[in-house]
């Protein structure tokens, strides 16, 4: 009986999608001169079109993304990519009604383009314009929002359990990277999907060739057969058979059908996880991508994992030869793939703070290095030519860095943890139970705090101080200078009394003289800048510059004022809080944070020393980032919009004084 099984499960059967045909009688692509994206103002419109249309829609569709991308920067490698899958996916799908979840949202460009957000395109990551990332509120067609990896699967999976409950019948897709699945909650979701096993559709999107190759035209087969309705309803009758037998030969008659699919097709993994694997198919190739995706929107019984293999920065051959394949980009020349160079008078942070941790690793062998994917962006590829053996890329992980630095400073390292503040936040948990409780003196370096531009709220660095300073034992610096940063850097290296973090922003610094070396801070010490009487503004991080402009235009207005930097976040420079607030009727505290952070560690401070119910009451006010979400804009103007730039400084001086700028000027005069 197990022997018919196996034949009724393996014989040769015709496959489903085969019948249908790639072809129709009027081959569009040679026939048509009118440009079809023009045609397409949704995906109602592309599926109407005739499969041999889609040649054609493709080609115009990544030649659409980069004249787009060119314009205003971004991630363009990861969208050119997918142009073939996101043209099939609308094809096949009845989009917006099944839903199609982008993992993290940096391919999705060509997907903005087919949904009806064409006309806009080149207005991406601009101020009031699209998102560059999928967004809820952006359009029906972005069911869930993205900029952080590895979510999609998991949305999915509640997606198709609430349309379960609702006794629905669409189809839920996640559209998913082999980065991303580096991340454990992927692999959570997907535990979760299997034991549900609910009708959810994962494309692994396999762009680096780290799982396995599409093996020509007998992978295209397998896909198609073992996606096929054929095969899937022998399958299932085999089942149904060997269901009689005595239970030691079903499970070894279903553990042979899978790991036979599994020797010819991979994703044995995936099947262990409880889901039915499918690939790897050619993500390039429409004729085998369409067929497959067809089966499995007829045939779907469970979860099912289709391997895509694509090629990221296709079709464009700067961005295939790039080493990273055109991942983030500025502006460009189409024609010669050149970007353009942004003026820089100064180095910036994230290089200061690589050049300063490896002057300090010459001195200090203990010292390591841990980047969670992101190797270029904190600076830490220059680490790691270095030194490397010392530097770490544990990929899409952030809660397994938090950690593994953990258990080599419990070891006697010295980890310099370097993850974007807006990435920190997913490691919260690890930072609170492994880290600080332990009280390890692990280093967070964290790049991109405050705000950071044309990634918008997503990639937004404002939380930072506020979730770190309620920990006790925790050590915060903020950076007002690229020099001060250099200082951090050495005062983190020769702190071994607990955990020690230090903030600073993207981009370049504002050009200060460099010291020949970095020197260590006193711990919870700040420094006054300039001396005053009356106002004192006391900064954190690289407001500071915009703190003494304002100071420059109060002096102006006879208004003598003092600046301070504070240097820590916390503990506090106790000290000279004091100082300033015996000495000064308005005191304000200005960061680049959320309501939470520096300005209440003030507050709580000065309400306990008895500061502000004094015979001379002090005057105090914070300014923070506002308490809402701001879109991606040019720094300079959501500083402007938060009310933290000099003139928003002045005006807030002012309104604590009871005065106007006229009234203020007149003043003056």
């Amino acid at each position: 009986m197990m022997a018919v099984c196996f034949a009724l499960v393996y014989g040769s059967a015709p496959f489903t999608g085969a019948n249908e045909g790639l072809r129709h009688e009027i081959d569009v692509t040679q026939t048509s001169k009118t440009p079809l994206l023009d045609e397409i103002a949704d995906p109602e419109a592309l599926r109407r079109l005739p499969d041999s249309a889609l040649v054609q829609v493709c080609d115009e569709l990544r030649a659409e993304t980069i004249d787009a991308v060119s314009v205003t920067g971004g991630h363009l490698g990861a969208g050119l990519g997918v142009v073939e899958l996101t043209v099939a996916l609308h094809y096949v799908f009845d989009t917006p009604k099944d839903r199609i979840i982008w993992d993290v949202g940096h391919q999705a460009y060509p997907h903005k383009i087919l949904t009806g957000r064409r006309e806009r395109i080149r207005t991406l990551r601009q101020g009031g314009g699209l998102s560059g990332f999928t967004k809820r509120d952006e359009s029906i067609y972005d069911p869930f929002g993205a900029a952080h990896s590895s979510t999609s699967i998991s949305a999915g999976l509640g997606m198709a359990v609430a349309r379960d409950l609702s006794g629905g019948s669409n189809h839920v897709i996640a559209v998913i990277g082999d980065g991303a699945m580096s991340a454990g909650m992927a692999y959570e979701a997907m535990n979760n999907a299997g034991h549900l096993h609910s009708k959810l559709i994962v494309i692994l999107n396999d762009n680096d060739m780290s799982i396995a190759p599409p093996t020509g035209a007998m992978s295209a087969y397998l896909a198609r057969l073992v996606s096929g309705g054929t095969y899937q309803s022998i399958r299932e009758t085999a089942k149904h058979l060997a269901g009689h037998l005595p239970k030691f030969f079903y499970d070894k008659a279903r553990k042979t059908e899978e790991y036979a699919r599994g020797f010819w097709t991979g994703g044995t993994l995936f099947e262990e996880l409880g889901f039915y694997y499918v690939g790897p198919v050619d993500g390039h190739n429409l004729d085998h991508l369409l067929p497959v995706l067809k089966n499995v929107r007829d045939n779907q019984q469970g979860p099912v994992l289709i391997h895509v293999v694509t090629k990221k920065g296709k079709g464009y051959p700067p961005a295939e030869a790039a080493a990273d394949k055109y991942h983030g980009v500025n502006t460009f020349d189409v024609i010669t793939g050149k970007q353009a160079k942004p003026k820089a008078n100064a180095p910036s942070y994230t290089r200061v703070f690589a050049q300063s941790l490896i002057a300090e690793a010459q001195k200090d062998e203990r010292i390591v290095a841990i980047s969670a994917a992101m190797p270029t962006g904190t600076g830490l590829d220059l680490f790691g030519e270095a030194f490397p053996k010392r530097c770490f890329d544990v990929g899409i992980a952030e809660q397994h860095a938090v950690t593994f630095a953990a258990g080599l400073a419990a070891e006697g390292y010295k980890p310099f943890c370097a993850i974007y503040s807006t990435f920190l936040q997913r490691a919260y948990d690890q930072v609170v139970h492994d880290v600080a409780i332990q009280k390890l003196p692990v280093r967070f370096a964290i790049d991109r705090a405050g705000l950071v531009g044309a990634d918008g709220a997503t990639h937004a660095g404002s939380f930072d101080v506020a979730y770190l300073g309620c920990l006790p034992g925790m050590v915060i610096m903020a950076a007002a200078d690229e020099a001060e940063l250099m200082h951090m850097v050495a005062t983190a290296a020769a702190y071994d009394a607990g955990p020690i973090a230090f903030r600073y922003p993207r981009g370049d610094g504002i050009g200060v003289e460099m010291p020949a070396h970095g020197e260590r801070l006193e711990i919870g010490k700040g420094r006054m800048m300039r001396q005053g009487n009356r106002i004192a503004l006391l900064s954190l991080g690289t407001r500071l510059d915009e703190a003494l402009q304002a100071a420059d235009q109060l002096a102006g207005m006879g208004l003598s004022t003092s600046v301070a930097d504070a240097r820590f976040a916390k503990p506090l420079d106790l000290d000279l809080l004091r100082q300033l607030a015996h000495t000064h009727e308005v005191l304000i505290t200005i960061e680049e944070g959320s309501i939470g952070g520096f300005g209440s560690f003030v507050a709580q401070a000065l309400l306990e020393e008895g500061l502000l119910d004094g015979q001379k009451p002090l005057k105090f006010r914070s300014l923070v980032l506002p308490d809402q979400f701001q879109d991606q804009d040019k720094p300079e103007k959501l500083y402007a919009q938060a009310g933290l730039d000099a003139r928003a400084i002045v005006a807030k001086v002012l309104d604590v004084l009871g005065r106007s700028q006229e009234s203020a000027k007149i003043l003056i005069a």
